[in-house]
């Protein structure tokens, strides 16, 4: 039987993105420097987080900010889902600190990093697409690797843990899973802009109360260091990259935009290596390779974004 043109078009739909692979996995290069900037400027985490939001506001504002963006929070059902996702995003950040300070950042990293598993979870129910049965294979190396850089500080001793600690820690992965799939949900209905515009600019207003107690709390000194990491940050961390990310997200399954996601922690150290000089460990070697292994599975062979539907649209019905 010959092909529809709508079929035609539905098969070339589906088919992977390699683009959007690619603009994945830059911003993510680009995210991974966050970390290392906040241990060289050595401020407080909410002021340095708050200016960093600010600064990428105002790059994303003198670049981005005109009527079609505005026009986009009139869009129908838009600025409930925008106010969700920067609340999303505001407490999950807030949360890791937190957890971060009342655990470790071994355990608030994994448990952040759980994300994946609640988003595999949850897309096929939310999106209305069939699971993808490569997703777990592919989770399931990248998991590891997370797990072995993670080895020598889950092992080590002093380790605290809180029951408040543990609970905060957990949340963050639901919550930034929530995140992920509601800004893949936003990408249908608003220009990518227009949510890191939102987010960067909430959470900015959202940290600014805390960044103020803790900036008078401990007493902390601007430098000439922090004003650079916050701008460095702000522009070249999360501005760009957080355009590009959700670019990426509207064209890739939001299952593998998660997956792909564990890129981060291990480009992180990669960048601590110029700017503290702290060299990566054999885990950290190890690791890192289990998790360039998943992301290599994902984008070899998973399904494109649709594609998963089309395959089970052409099969036949039982008889």
């Amino acid at each position: 039987m010959n092909e529809t043109p709508a079929t035609v078009t539905s098969a070339a739909s589906g088919r992977r993105d390699l683009v959007g692979y690619a603009i994945l996995v830059v911003s993510y290069l680009g995210m991974a420097g966050s970390g290392p900037l906040v241990a060289w400027a050595d401020a407080p985490e909410a002021v340095i987080l708050c200016l960093r939001m600010v600064f990428a506001s105002l790059a994303l504002g003198a670049v981005f900010l005109r009527r079609p963006m505005l026009a986009d929070w009139r869009r129908p059902g838009a600025a409930w889902r925008l106010l969700v996702m920067i609340a999303m995003s505001s407490l999950t950040l807030l949360l890791f600190f937190y957890a971060v300070r009342q655990t470790s950042v071994a355990i608030a990293m994994f448990l952040l990093f759980l994300m994946p598993v609640w988003v595999a979870l949850a897309a096929p129910r939310v999106f209305k697409s069939p699971r993808e049965p490569l997703v777990w294979p592919a989770l399931g190396l990248a998991l590891a690797g997370l797990a072995v850089i993670l080895v020598p500080d889950l092992l080590g001793e002093g380790i605290k843990v809180s029951t408040s600690g543990l609970l905060a820690a957990l949340f963050t992965g639901f919550g930034y899973a929530t995140y992920t799939v509601s800004v893949k949900g936003l990408t249908r209905i608003v220009a990518p802009s227009t949510i890191s515009m939102a987010e960067a600019a909430g959470d900015a207003l959202l940290v600014l109360p805390l960044a103020v107690w803790q900036f008078g709390a401990t007493g902390f000194e601007m430098d000439g260091r922090t004003w650079a990491a916050a701008i460095v940050m702000g522009v070249f961390c999360t501005a760009i990259p957080y355009t590009l990310w959700i670019v990426g997200t509207k064209r890739v399954r939001v299952e593998h935009v998660s997956i792909l996601g564990y890129i981060e922690p291990v480009a992180g150290p990669l960048f601590a290596v110029f700017l503290v000089g702290q060299l990566p460990t054999i885990w950290t070697v190890v690791g890192g390779a289990l998790i360039l292994a998943a992301g290599l599975v994902i984008i070899v062979f998973g399904r494109g974004e649709g594609e998963a539907s089309t395959a089970a649209a052409a099969e036949p019905e039982p008889l």
